[in-house]
């Protein structure tokens, strides 16, 4: 959700959910089990999850060490030395609880056509504590957030706030072991292949050069104050403060200039906003601007999504921009999203929205991070 690849992960479009609500839950959750789940034990939580997955799946400790022959093979194949596998392979074991967690991931049943209301979820996740905290990171790294936005041409809110709403401002990054993680993902088998890739991506970071102890993340995989899969960190990780390492980690520099690379090569347009809230008139014929097109990959969250009009089509239709702050030029296109339907808040998304979404591919985050960095920008 990020080669493409983390967008599919982390939306509910890879993993068999329909609904609008980013997996990675609520702001501060998602990455790490937090608050009151932390006082319970891990190992606790561990030998109740193999128990329930287990009687649920099937799936366990022994038929997970039957699996590793084939990861072992497909490492091998992929350029990841012996050598690294024999010091690997012996130490993994079966999370049972990643398992569970993935197979309880928010967004009811497939084939579920229900959305859950936006405005409460917005109240929740993008509240004026959280763009004071954004404002302070950018007065905080001022400089060399001119620099990166320079580098990458996009905006340094956007990059503050997809790096607030995914880790906490770098302050929860996961506790999960990858590679366990990982390896237990593909074991599990609905999404093999995914899994199995980002598993040997993690293996070649070992290789070059990354602890074990720095590869934790989400239960999903993803690491880092970025939230990257392995392959996506091999892929645009880059060095945002100058020291010739790309630390995702331990550098909030690196993690926003990562960030703002993901999106450049996602297709981002410089000077451009996200969006803006709308005014639409109550005669609008939405039957009208209805999208008949279908999305190659997340359906069920651009199916929402109203045809493609330019700006002035729009205006001409009645639709404007709520703040003239927000004012986008009229050649630029833009699609209508009412989430909670006519008569509630509507925005008008350009493709920078989309580019958005390509990081994690959600309405509800999407407008999040859109709503959030606007906040931040105050």
């Amino acid at each position: 959700m990020l080669l493409r690849t983390l967008s599919f992960l982390f939306s509910g479009i890879g993993l068999g959910h329909s609904a609008e609500l980013p997996a990675t839950g609520a702001f501060f959750e998602g990455v790490a089990e937090v608050t009151e789940r932390k006082l319970v034990a891990p190992a606790r939580v561990e030998r109740q999850a193999k128990v329930a997955v287990q009687q649920s799946s099937g799936l366990s400790e022994a038929g997970f060490r039957e699996y590793l022959p084939d990861l072992e093979r497909r490492a091998l194949a992929e350029g990841v030395s012996q050598a690294t596998i024999d010091r690997i392979f012996p130490t993994l074991v079966f999370s049972a609880r990643t398992v569970q967690l993935d197979r309880q991931q928010p967004g009811g049943p497939p084939g579920s056509t229900s959305n859950p209301p936006f405005q409460p979820y917005l109240a929740r996740h993008v509240t004026p504590a959280l763009a004071n905290m954004g404002r302070n990171r950018i007065a905080q790294h001022a400089a060399q957030l001119a620099e990166i936005e320079r580098r990458f041409g996009v905006d340094r809110s956007v990059l503050v706030a997809i790096w607030g709403k995914e880790t906490g401002y770098g302050r929860i990054m996961g506790n999960f072991d990858l590679l366990n993680s990982l390896a237990s993902l593909a074991y599990e088998g609905r999404r093999r292949e995914l899994f199995a890739t980002e598993f040997v991506a993690t293996l070649k970071m070992l290789e070059r050069g990354f602890p074990r102890s720095t590869l934790q993340g989400s239960w999903a995989g993803a690491t880092g104050q970025s939230q990257f899969l392995p392959s996506v960190y091999i892929r645009l990780a880059v060095d945002g403060d100058g020291d010739g390492r790309a630390d995702i980690w331990g550098s909030q520099l690196d993690a926003l200039a990562s960030i703002g690379n993901y999106l450049s090569n996602a297709g981002w347009k410089p000077n451009v906003p996200w969006g803006a809230e709308v005014r639409v008139p109550a005669g609008l014929d939405r039957a009208a601007i209805v999208n008949n097109m279908r999305a190659p990959r997340c359906a069920r969250v651009f199916e929402r999504h109203s045809r493609w009009l330019s700006m002035a089509e729009w205006r001409a239709l009645g639709v404007q921009p709520i703040a003239s702050a927000q004012r986008i030029p009229d050649d630029e296109m833009a699609t209508l999203l009412e989430p909670d339907g006519p008569g509630a808040p509507a925005y008008l998304l350009t493709n920078n929205y989309r580019v958005i979404l390509d990081y994690n591919c959600s309405n509800f985050y999407g407008l999040t991070v859109s709503l959030l960095s606007q906040g931040i920008h105050g």
